[in-house]
């Protein structure tokens, strides 16, 4: 996991131990700066895939790297040059994006836990689930993160054989 400048400690502990749930190779990297050239003045924003490609650098061809901001981030989505995202993973890829900016703070924790596993599925080659309730669904422009419970068996299955999962889960 990769801080961006900024990020609450307390949010990134709470997200590496949710996240050890998929995953026992966890690490969390000391924060960075943002990288000035992803940001786009006009918008006040992050582009996101700029982002990916920022940290895509910074990774060994054996580890995926989850980049962490509380800023607003974007991408290009259809004739929008400048769609705002919760985040940003390429399918398959080795460094996906996140961001707190766009989450309800009541729900953080969990909200963040929901973007970061689905944009970690897409770097592990998962597509958009038709299964509502499934943290690979589709955001379609909204925040559908309270209607998501977990992974569908079927995209945790793909998980699984991909090596994660490994620890026991608790009932």
């Amino acid at each position: 996991m990769q801080p961006f400048e900024k990020f609450s400690d307390d949010e990134l502990n709470k997200l590496y131990k949710q996240f050890t749930g998929i995953s026992s190779k966890v690490y969390i990297n000391p924060s960075i700066p943002l990288p000035k050239n992803a940001y786009n003045q006009k918008r006040n924003r992050y582009r996101a895939d700029s982002l990916i490609k920022f940290l895509r650098g910074r990774v060994k061809n054996d580890t995926v790297i989850i980049g962490i901001t509380n800023k607003d981030i974007s991408t290009s989505k259809g004739k929008i040059n400048d769609w705002g995202v919760m985040g940003l993973g390429y399918r398959p890829g080795k460094s996906c994006i996140v961001s707190t900016y766009r989450l309800n703070k009541k729900q953080l924790s969990e909200q963040l836990y929901k973007v970061t596993a689905h944009e970690f599925g897409h770097t592990q080659g998962l597509d958009h689930c038709p299964d509502k309730s499934c943290i690979m669904r589709d955001a379609e422009g909204r925040n559908p993160l309270n209607e998501e419970n977990e992974f569908c068996p079927k995209c945790k299955s793909y998980l699984i054989n991909k090596g994660f999962f490994a620890v026991t889960e608790k009932k």
